[in-house]
């Protein structure tokens, strides 16, 4: 029989989850259907639980509706715990679980461009929801120090005491995005700026042998500036896709290659 899956949001037209998934189906011989689901606002609730009552088999969940999701769940994973917000669900013995697969998708797509996360020193440029998501992952993949900068320093050094007790092993430290100096393996910009249009300037004072956007397909001044230094850089697209196989992993047992989609 076909599993059904679905991505619920709102805007959800944009999603690549349905052709990602598709693709990774056709890959591994799974017989499934996935759809993108649009979800007004004062019903995300009802049409989650309408999806698993009609034998729905998993669930992706983007904005602006995982925190909602996280609050939803039965049962929930460690690193979803840690980031307060859940973007896949299933249902096992009658309970609603959950799961925030971004962080590893980040870690997959870091790994796949060869690049070391063991014994590294991380930055991570904003304060926001998709930094606190991957903060778990980038910890168990190795990561020894990271600082969180934000231009509002008191959300970042909130950052920092809300996850420090998680990561006891690793140094987490904030600043403000007008102090930015040193020396890391990466940076990561985890900012809304390649969204918005705004410019982001990395001063002479930091130095970084890798540079990662989160965001894909738009201008952004972060990849220009990589350009620049020569520092090899990369886009969000390979962690759209490793988020996804992760996802796809979990509901159905087995793990395509992230190499194979990007």
């Amino acid at each position: 029989m076909t599993k059904q899956f679905a991505v619920i949001g709102n805007p959800i037209e944009q999603s690549r989850s349905p052709e990602l998934h598709h693709a990774f189906a056709k890959k591994t011989g799974i017989d499934l259907n996935y759809v993108k689901r649009f979800a007004e606002l004062n019903e995300f609730e009802n049409s989650v639980q309408e999806f698993f009552q009609n034998n729905g088999a998993g669930m992706n969940v983007t904005v602006p509706f995982k925190e909602r999701a996280f609050n939803l769940c039965d049962e929930l994973t460690a690193r979803a715990k840690i980031a307060k917000a859940v973007n896949t669900l299933w249902k096992k013995d009658g309970k609603l679980h959950g799961d925030n697969t971004d962080g590893q998708g980040l870690v997959d797509a870091i790994h796949a461009l060869d690049w070391s996360l063991d014994e590294s020193s991380i930055l991570i440029l904003g304060a926001g929801g998709a930094t606190r998501g991957v903060i778990y992952p980038l910890v168990q993949a190795g990561a020894k120090k990271i600082v969180i900068a934000n231009r509002t320093l008191s959300r970042a050094e909130q950052l920092v005491n809300d996850l420090q007790s998680a990561v006891p092993t690793t140094t987490l430290l904030a600043c403000g995005l007008d102090q930015l100096q040193g020396q890391f393996d990466l940076v990561i910009n985890a900012t809304s700026a390649s969204l918005t249009g705004d410019t982001l300037t990395l001063p002479d004072a930091l130095q970084f042998k890798y540079a990662y956007e989160m965001a894909y397909g738009k201008p952004s001044s972060f990849i220009d500036q990589a350009k620049q230094r020569g520092v090899p850089y990369a886009e969000g697209y390979g962690m759209l896709v490793g988020q996804a196989i992760e996802a796809f992993s979990i509901w159905n047992g087995i793990k395509p290659a992230l190499k194979d989609f990007i």
